[in-house]
């Protein structure tokens, strides 16, 4: 029962990452229920390391934090306003992507060069090997 718990509460707090989702949940009137409201206040625990290594999008938490605002729950009604939302997080994938490839790229590039210099220290140093 516990375990069932755990994977349904898991897979509702992944679901608030999306914005959609977070709309449909608006327009249907759940964050106008006060039970719902201290619902999600009480899934805040995700937030702790131990529960918050299960998840595959760490967005989800933001948007956790975000909803314990009524301002914020209210403007999740509007189509506009979550399309702005989505097209923000998109933007901050393709940002994140874009940024980790140099990274690594750079990172890589940096190991080579470190290993053609060890290379050449030792080919210098030592001669006699062919």
């Amino acid at each position: 029962e516990d375990r069932i718990r755990f994977q349904v509460e898991l897979e509702f707090v992944q679901c608030l990452g999306n914005p959609n989702y977070l709309n449909f949940l608006a327009q249907r009137g759940y964050f106008k229920d006060q039970t719902f409201i201290n619902y999600l206040k009480y899934l805040l625990y995700w937030k702790e390391p131990q529960y918050a290594h299960c998840l595959k999008y760490p967005m989800c938490l933001y948007f956790l934090d975000q909803l314990q605002y009524e301002h914020f729950r209210k403007e999740l009604a509007n189509a506009q306003c979550t399309k702005f939302i989505d097209d923000q997080q998109v933007l901050l994938w393709q940002h994140y992507t874009r940024r980790r490839t140099k990274l690594l790229h750079e990172q890589a590039e940096a190991c080579a060069n470190s290993l053609n210099r060890h290379q050449q220290t030792n080919g210098q140093a030592n001669p006699s090997q062919p």
